[in-house]
């Protein structure tokens, strides 16, 4: 008797393969996942959980977070339940900054997401660009020693005919050494002021004195100079785009303030160091 069973259970396990399978609705946001005694926790939670986790655990395997997070919300969950009376003002409180922190942040999303036109822009353009000086970038070469001295006996080497970025290669201790010494092309701010300053000072081909820095002792040489023009829009458009949201941003938050009914009174007289009484809280 036990074959023909057997025989009968392969022909309905093969059936119900060979039927479709049931539609399901996508999961979304809303989807539930878990029920921990009657509260539900949804796809939505696990995603905004995963979008919090620090940059090294997003980095898990999907299967690793999905597991992980699922645990931890459960748990939470479960002694969420578990807590009674009434949550200290810690709680409370940091529920409110939140909420508060959370909705402002929606209020500026909002105001970044509008359109910027062509007239703002072009107007953000000509006001950092129209008037502008041409600049000036430099191409340069370094070597870098710890003293003084050994400075002042690489200058003595280079000026007796050495080739630099050999020396740089042989003795410099900087990152760019291997490379000859080569910083490439670089503009103003974009090094020590020590070292901008001696470069500013500097004809091309020239080798300088040994000048110190923060890194240490430096020879420089100066290889090339050139006169940089204003970009062109195109080139600076999402630049833009991004300072006049943030100056819309800035005035929002402004004119919203001034135009609350706002009413600092209650502040006045008290004590700046009252903050630190966290004891209040608990």
């Amino acid at each position: 008797m036990q074959k023909p069973l057997t025989f009968l259970s392969s022909l309905a396990l093969a059936a119900a393969v060979a039927l479709p399978v049931a539609a399901q609705d996508e999961p979304g946001v809303d989807t539930v996942v878990a029920t921990v005694n009657d509260t539900e926790i949804t796809l939505g939670h696990m995603m905004v959980a995963r979008a919090t986790l620090p940059q090294q655990y997003q980095q898990l395997p999907d299967e690793v977070l999905f597991k992980g997070i699922l645990d931890q919300l459960v748990q939470q969950t479960a002694l969420a339940d578990s807590f009674t009376g009434e949550l200290p003002p810690r709680v409370t409180l940091s529920i409110e900054n939140e909420t508060r922190s959370l909705t402002a942040g929606e209020a500026v999303e909002g105001i970044m997401a509008e359109a910027v036109s062509e007239e703002e822009l072009q107007a953000a353009y000509d006001a950092q660009y129209k008037d502008a000086e041409p600049g000036q970038e430099f191409n340069a070469s370094h070597i870098l020693v710890e003293t003084e001295e050994e400075a002042k006996a690489i200058k003595e080497e280079i000026d007796g005919g050495a080739d630099f970025a050999e020396v740089a290669r042989e003795k410099s201790t900087g990152p760019s050494g291997p490379g000859g010494g080569s910083l490439g092309w670089f503009g103003p701010g974009m090094m020590v002021p020590e070292f901008e300053e001696a470069v500013a000072g500097m004809e091309a081909g020239a080798v300088s004195d040994p000048v110190e820095t923060q890194f240490g002792w430096h020879v420089i040489k100066l290889n090339e100079t050139r006169t940089t023009d204003a970009p062109e829009l195109a080139d600076v458009r999402e630049e833009l785009e991004t300072q006049v949201r943030q100056t819309k941003v800035q005035e929002a938050i402004e004119g919203l303030t001034e135009e609350a009914d706002v009413d600092r009174s209650g502040a006045e007289g008290i004590d700046p160091s009252i903050l630190k009484n966290t004891e209040w809280l608990n």
